[in-house]
């Protein structure tokens, strides 16, 4: 790589640490840190939604998706389903989080089902999120290993300091602002990629579409209903997308918390509504970028279409790009993994402090608040990369850490159970809430090893964990420690 490349990296980096410290000043409380003061503009929000569940992994893979010997756009199918679950969520589970206006997702647990409840939802949260994000960090540095050359443990070292020092100064406002740097950044990226691609290959434009008719690639549909589909079929992408989109954008700190700090209802149901055809144009670019690939691989180095599919931009980017072009797509792929990155360190300090840590912070002023609020930043920023080092240096089989990803993956499940189980039941005994919590856990798991698609693990937790609610209320006696919502 040349030196231009590195100063482009450089340069982007110090800019994101920059703006953090920035945005940083004038907080002076531990509310401000976590919730910007509730003030944050539906626009930015919404990028910052987008970008927080865009990470290294997601911008290298999707291209795969269409770039592989029958590879189809059928990825797109999900989207239709991330739609529907978003417009569910503003109408009845966005409603639920601006009551009282909470700091965290999982205050409502408390008024429905007491306070032990709400614990261990946040527990789960918690281990879910280090688990799965430090393990995504360490998949990123791979990534970035095989890019740049640099070393997997000096990525993670550079990903971690750079992103934990404007998440530890900066607080949400700091990481909702760089989301959207991040945001603009990774989609000139992508676009600059395609935009090289359809300058390069003989014909153009219609080459390219002429070969993705020909080799399938355009395959958009698939109405098959195989639960055991290997890919993506409508059904799949509508139902398992929808409640995947209910989990993780009802009923997870990590996006929940994005709406929180917004003005009001209505600008959180904004940014939360329009996210959804966002997510679809921007999975739509990326799945172009695959076909792209091949077209042109295919022109030039028919050898290079045998890539595994997450290997086809990366090895594009190292061969086929000009000197400080590839700078700024290599910038592109830090910001994707600093914008899940940040997000998940913040969200993760708020639920620990106001959900697990709440009966001793309570008395605290707000200068020993705000300072709480850097401290545990900083825990969970080191934690998770602590587990990308650790994986980098035991994992032998990368299966173990695709199993473990979707155990992380499917708790925002199971704790969308609990959100329906208040819906329907009103309140419940915080026993009867944590057994729903653990036999939709077992279940979800009997699933995952029995190679159920993990699109449908939501639906899986959030049934099972509400028919066992359901079932364990009307079979127990009422009792004095049910908590009245």
């Amino acid at each position: 790589m040349h030196a231009i490349d590195y100063w482009v990296i450089a340069l982007y980096l110090l800019s994101t640490t920059g703006l953090g410290i920035w945005l940083g000043r004038g907080q002076t409380s531990q509310t401000d840190f976590f919730l910007g003061g509730r003030e944050l503009p539906a626009f930015a929000l919404l990028l910052s939604i987008v970008a927080t569940e865009t990470s290294t992994v997601t911008f290298l893979s999707i291209p795969g998706k269409s770039f592989v010997t029958g590879g189809n756009l059928f990825y797109l199918q999900l989207a239709v389903g991330y739609i529907v679950g978003r417009l569910i969520v503003v109408a009845i589970l966005l409603p639920l989080h601006f009551a009282g206006r909470p700091v965290t997702a999982y205050a409502i647990f408390e008024q429905r089902f007491g306070v032990r409840t709400r614990q261990a939802a946040s527990a789960i949260f918690l281990l879910a999120r280090t688990a799965g994000d430090g393990l995504r960090l360490f998949l990123t540095a791979l990534a970035l290993q095989q890019t740049i050359g640099w070393p997997a443990e000096v990525c993670v070292a550079v990903i971690a300091v750079v992103t934990g020092c404007y998440a530890l100064f900066g607080g949400v406002k700091s990481v909702v602002w760089n989301d959207c740097l991040q945001f603009v950044v990774y989609t000139i990226g992508a676009l600059i990629v395609l935009g090289m691609i359809v300058n390069r290959v003989p014909g153009g434009l219609s080459e390219i579409v002429q070969f993705a008719n020909e080799t399938g690639r355009s395959r958009l549909l698939d109405f098959s209903f195989d639960p055991n589909a290997s890919h993506i079929t409508f059904w799949s992408g509508l139902f398992g997308g929808a409640f995947l989109t209910l989990a993780t954008h009802g009923a997870d700190q990590l996006i929940v918390q994005r709406y929180l700090c917004a003005k009001n209802k209505r600008s959180a149901g904004w940014a939360l509504a329009l996210s959804g055809p966002l997510v679809m144009v921007q999975f739509a670019v990326f799945l172009c970028v695959g076909i792209g690939l091949a077209c042109y691989f295919s022109h030039f180095d028919s050898a290079r279409l045998n890539l595994a599919g997450d290997q086809a931009l990366a090895n594009f980017v190292v061969n086929d790009v000009g000197i400080g072009v590839r700078g700024v797509i290599l910038a592109a792929v830090f910001a994707a993994a600093m914008s899940t990155l940040s997000s998940s360190v913040n969200s993760s300090a708020s639920s620990l402090l106001d959900d697990l840590a709440a009966p001793w912070t309570r008395g605290m002023s707000d200068s020993a608040g705000l300072m709480a609020a850097r401290v545990t930043t900083l825990f969970f920023t080191i934690a998770q990369a602590g587990v990308a080092l650790l994986a980098y240096s035991w994992v032998t089989d990368m299966a173990i850490v695709d199993q473990v990803l979707a155990i992380a993956g499917f708790s925002a499940g199971l704790l969308l159970g609990l959100y329906f189980l208040g819906l329907s039941m009103g309140t419940a005994k915080s026993w009867q809430a944590i057994a729903a919590l653990a036999v939709g856990g077992c279940v979800t798991g009997t699933a995952l090893f029995n190679g159920v698609n993990g699109f449908w693990f939501p639906v899986i937790g959030s049934g099972t964990t509400l028919l066992t609610g359901v079932l364990l209320i009307k079979l127990s006696p009422s009792s004095s420690e049910t908590v009245q919502s």
